[in-house]
């Protein structure tokens, strides 16, 4: 009797067993499965435009020494560095771009009016629906920006509008920075030092000045570490910290065209997206040659002024410059060079 019942109990132990290496086979395969569906919907959506989302809110908070210590990869898919995020570009660099020749703004300009930018740049007229009065405030036009630090087109966008922003005025401080790590990890420059590591936030203005508009910018707040997100407009509205602030924020409310970021208003025109998908020396279909490299080898392109990149990066910002010009009666020195006038023109914005 003993005997079998020993063996008895075997049978069903043996079963168990069985079946629990089947349950872990299964999961496995399924978990793959899952992963790379994930993944094929992760490439298929990389380019596409971002729309806004609504993350869970929660309280403030200081960026978490859990991120560090920085590091990069040259070849992660989404990217893993951090490398002196939020910390302010030198003296060298940030006079790139205050100081950037007239000459490079012309020779882009005419480069994208003949057809030789091999980037997407859009000097299209604008759309009538899209045109306002300038948003003046303290006397002055206002260029308004709404964007987000997690946002891959913001984070490409933010060094031509940056170039185009010191035709009429100057920045005494920019930061490096970067889109999330779910959004390709592209070195870009932050406004002001934003918060990387808060769950939902917005972080409001900038170190700009110029005796002909203002600057009124704010991006939404959230993990680099995770993907993209923005809130709606009500949100950056609710948290506006000044009248200016909230002037600006409920103007661009009222147009009723936000979809996502960037969402922009310059000169007279309301920019739902970028004017310029600058990613390389030619717009990319799936890999993101910016994503690859560092904030000194960008600044040295922007100098240096002899690729597809820098022209491109160049040719964006004579469109930001050229809808501009018109809100301020082309009274700025380089409101005067012809491919600007050209672009106006073209672009009717004068």
């Amino acid at each position: 009797m003993e005997h079998k019942d020993k063996h008895a109990r075997h049978t069903p132990l043996l079963i168990y067993l069985i079946i629990a290496i089947l349950v872990v086979q299964t999961v496995a395969i399924v978990y793959f499965f899952s992963e790379t569906n994930s993944s094929i919907l992760s490439l298929k959506a990389e380019l596409a435009p971002h729309s806004a989302s609504q993350p869970p809110a929660s309280q403030n908070s200081t960026p978490s020494s859990s991120l560090l210590p920085e590091y990069l990869s040259t070849n992660a898919t989404f990217g893993r560095r951090l490398t002196n995020i939020s910390k302010p570009i030198n003296s060298t660099d940030l006079a790139i771009i205050n100081n950037a020749p007239n000459s490079y703004f012309e020779t882009a300009g005419e480069m994208l009016l003949n057809g030789t930018i091999q980037n997407y740049v859009s000097n299209v007229p604008a759309n009538k629906s899209n045109q306002y009065p300038p948003l003046i405030i303290d006397g002055k036009p206002s260029v308004v920006y709404v964007g987000a630090t997690s946002c891959v087109f913001c984070g490409e966008g933010r060094w031509a509008m940056a170039l185009a922003l010191s035709r009429f005025g100057n920045f005494s401080s920019l930061y490096k920075g970067y889109s999330s790590f779910g959004d390709h990890d592209l070195p870009t420059l932050y406004w002001a030092k934003d918060n990387y590591t808060i769950q939902s936030g917005v972080g409001y203005g900038n170190s700009y000045s110029s005796k002909y508009i203002n600057f009124i910018s704010s991006d939404y707040e959230s993990p680099i570490i995770q993907g993209f997100v923005v809130k709606p407009l009500t949100f950056f509205i609710q948290n506006a910290p000044n009248s200016t602030y909230l002037s600006a924020l409920q103007f661009m409310n009222s147009t009723g065209k936000f979809s996502g970021t960037p969402f922009m208003f310059w000169g007279t025109t309301i920019i739902d997206g970028t004017v310029g998908e600058v990613f390389g020396n030619t717009t990319p279909t799936t890999i993101l040659p910016l994503e690859y490299e560092t904030h000194a080898q960008v600044f040295a392109q922007l100098k240096n002024f002899n690729d597809q990149f820098s022209w491109s990066e160049y040719a964006a910002a004579d469109v930001y410059a050229a809808h501009t010009c018109g809100s301020i009666n082309n009274t700025a020195s380089f409101c005067s060079l012809p491919a600007i006038k050209s672009l106006e023109k073209q672009m009717n914005v004068t």
